[in-house]
């Protein structure tokens, strides 16, 4: 058990450590803008698809579980607003960021840990170029600012699910169920939930990264830790959400 906690708190030692490795290489030449824009490019439009599904249906399945809740107090019009206070403070930047984690940050872990075993990370150090600075800046930078776009997505069109099924299907009046939105939303519920969904996208591509460029053992080792990347990327959402939730609210 103290062997396992020991392993624990190296890993998340060297993972904090990248972190800072990451900040101290950012604000170095060269300045890679080409890798940065293709690491944008892929971690927000490469994700808008599993972005919008999602949201999507987790807006419409939200309405049909407050609509028969509500509805057992007569207050069906309130659904617009709990869904939308709920999606802006808490499930958009969550599961914004486990669908992230499990497109993009598994994709970190794979790519760099081929690029590990395969010596393609000892041949760039040869040649005198920084890996952290060419392969880990980008994606981290590209990450912390995409994930928030997609979580501003993720809660529009969770939105238009909600409404397709409270007032198109269900026909709830239009006029209070938007009135009940701008009542329980405010601006800083969705500045609170931008500012979760950058930590996590932080989080999720360190995470990432370090497994990929940590990885050994063939492909074997590659496997090992994508999926590890996954999971502790995945838990590290979770408890971030917890102790920022604890700090804004």
């Amino acid at each position: 058990m103290l062997r396992a906690v020991i392993n624990f708190l190296d890993e998340l030692g060297r993972i904090v450590l990248m972190f800072f490795q990451v900040l101290y290489w950012s604000f170095r030449p060269p300045f890679r803008f080409g890798l940065f824009m293709r690491s944008m490019e892929f971690v927000g439009v490469g994700s808008l698809f599993i972005i919008i599904l999602t949201g999507s249906f987790t807006g419409a399945v939200m309405a049909l579980q407050g609509i028969y809740a509500f509805g057992i107090l007569e207050m069906e019009a309130m659904v617009g607003g709990s869904v939308a206070l709920a999606l802006a403070r808490e499930l958009s930047p969550v599961l914004a960021a486990l669908m992230v984690t499990g497109r993009v940050g598994s994709s970190m872990a794979t790519e760099i840990g081929t690029m590990r075993v395969t010596e393609q990370i000892d041949a760039m150090e040869t040649l005198a170029v920084n890996p952290i600075q060419y392969l880990i800046v980008p994606r981290v930078w590209a990450t912390t600012i995409m994930l928030p776009a997609l979580c501003v997505i993720f809660t529009f069109v969770g939105m238009v699910g909600c409404y397709l099924v409270a007032v198109v299907w269900f026909q709830v009046d239009y006029g209070l169920f938007m009135a009940y939105i701008k009542s329980f939303m405010g601006s800083e519920d969705i500045i609170n939930g931008v500012i979760k969904a950058s930590v996590f996208g932080t989080g999720l591509s360190v995470i990432g990264c370090y497994k990929g460029y940590t990885a050994d053992g063939g492909a074997r080792g590659v496997g090992a830790a994508t999926t590890t990347a996954v999971v502790l990327a995945s838990v590290m959402i979770f408890v971030l959400d917890y102790l920022l939730t604890a700090m804004m609210f």
